[in-house]
């Protein structure tokens, strides 16, 4: 039997996996807080849509340049430098929160600068990882990560919702706020992005003490000059077939059916469940993925995995379509906690594929390459889903035309993968990493 917590006993990597998760349930809190205060701000599907779009863009501008920093810095270094600038970031939002001077387009502001942090900091901590532990441990501390981040999703998401019901606001009934301008919830808010500068800390003092070198694998040769390092990068993922079939499905499964965004509307105006049940359904995918995560730990995938890939795409846009028909919050919760358990075994076989067939000096610009797409989806669905909602008069029926037509459109699109790309559906996971 697999044992994943073994890899725990080495110091810099237990150090790395409690202050990540720390820091991601902190994060996750704010990223809740956020859509929750754009919401009670406008009460409008575009408006949340558009707070994706503003994650995107720097994403997308940043992520190779990330990539291209963490291959020729030391990756400890770039990890410091993005977490100081996303604790910053963290002390103004509380501090023109708490002072009432916070506004739409601040909100957006402070959310492209985060996310601009993320395409430096993220490319970096990943290919981190692998150094932290034995090649051989890889996968367990892979797997382990994934647990860890699913558990913070799951505690984020629902203490926020429970820190902004305490405010005593009926749930469901946001029309004085709309005109307000959530006065009443912003010493809870400010207190929530307040908790997620203090989470920086933890993972700050955790690189300082690691004794784990940042630098590239020794016998690497470090990255050329910036512009041909990103073309070595961006033709190392595109010279992969395998890489391209599937980081294509995961960026066009998450835009379709990447309708999150419009969870506020669901709770309060579908559902009437208010913050405190927003928070719940907001936690509830990563539920769904803890238990994934979990059982992938301790039990080995089978190795034949492309034909699993697929098939658990194809059940994320299935609970996608019963969240968006769903008027009951059980049901609601069920689904969007299977769409949580189907997208981490497609996770966990990405990731896995991704680490074992990129060479060392690679991992930072693979992982940027691929942040683009696995982190733009997502953000772009959340655009997408916010223009189709806002097309119709009524928010909650258009909330539902947006979430069951992308959930369709995801199932129909694993199908065709299926038949197209044989390089998917006989996929194996390969025995051996490459050589750095």
């Amino acid at each position: 039997m697999n044992r994943p917590y073994r890899v725990l006993r080495h110091r810099d990597f237990r150090l790395f996996w409690i202050s990540q998760f720390v820091s991601l349930t902190g994060s996750q809190m704010q990223t809740v807080a956020l859509h929750w205060h754009v919401y009670v701000l406008t009460r409008s599907p575009l408006a949340l849509g558009f707070f994706g779009l503003t994650r995107m863009v720097p994403i997308v501008f940043f992520s190779l340049v990330g990539g291209v920093t963490a291959d020729r810095f030391d990756r400890r270094r770039v990890m410091l430098a993005s977490q100081v600038v996303m604790l910053l970031g963290a002390v103004a939002l509380s501090l023109a929160t708490w002072s009432g001077r916070e506004s739409l387009s601040f909100l957006y502001a402070a959310n492209a600068i985060l996310a601009a942090a993320t395409a430096f900091d993220s490319p970096a901590r990943q290919a981190l990882v692998p150094r932290l532990v034995p090649v051989a441990e890889i996968p367990a501390a892979l797997s382990l990560n994934l647990t860890m981040f699913h558990a913070a999703f799951i505690g984020g998401p629902a203490l926020a919702g429970l820190m902004i019901a305490g405010t005593g606001l009926p749930g469901g009934h946001l029309a004085a706020l709309a005109t307000s301008g959530a006065t009443v919830e912003s010493p809870r808010l400010a207190l929530i992005y307040a908790l997620n500068a203090m989470s920086f800390v933890g993972v700050i003092t955790a690189l300082v003490l690691m004794r784990t070198s940042g630098v590239v694998g020794p016998g690497a040769a470090p990255p050329g000059a910036p512009l041909a390092a990103m073309r070595e990068g961006l033709a190392f993922v595109f010279g992969s077939p395998i890489m391209v079939w599937t980081t294509g499905l995961d960026f066009f499964a998450t835009f379709l059916a990447g309708s999150l965004s419009l969870l506020p509307i669901f709770a309060d105006q579908v559902l009437g469940v208010g913050p405190a049940g927003y928070g719940w359904l907001a936690a509830a995918p990563a539920l769904g993925a803890l238990v994934g995560a979990l059982y992938t730990s301790w039990r080995h995938l089978p190795l034949r995995q492309g034909r699993l890939l697929l098939a658990s795409v194809a059940a994320y846009g299935g609970a996608t379509v019963a969240y968006g028909l769903s008027r009951s919050y059980w049901l609601t919760f069920a689904a969007l906690a299977l769409s949580g358990l189907a997208d981490l075994v497609s996770t966990v076989i990405r990731q896995a594929l991704r680490q074992l067939l990129t060479p060392d000096a690679l991992r930072g610009r693979m992982t940027s390459v691929n942040m683009i797409f696995f982190m733009g989806g997502p953000q772009l669905g959340e655009l997408e889903a916010g223009i189709v909602a806002s097309l119709f008069a009524s928010a909650a029926l258009g909330t539902t035309v947006s979430v069951v037509s992308g959930g369709i459109g995801t199932i129909l699109l694993a199908g065709l993968v299926a038949a197209a790309a044989p390089v998917v559906r006989d996929y194996r996971q390969p025995v051996e990493p490459p050589k750095a």
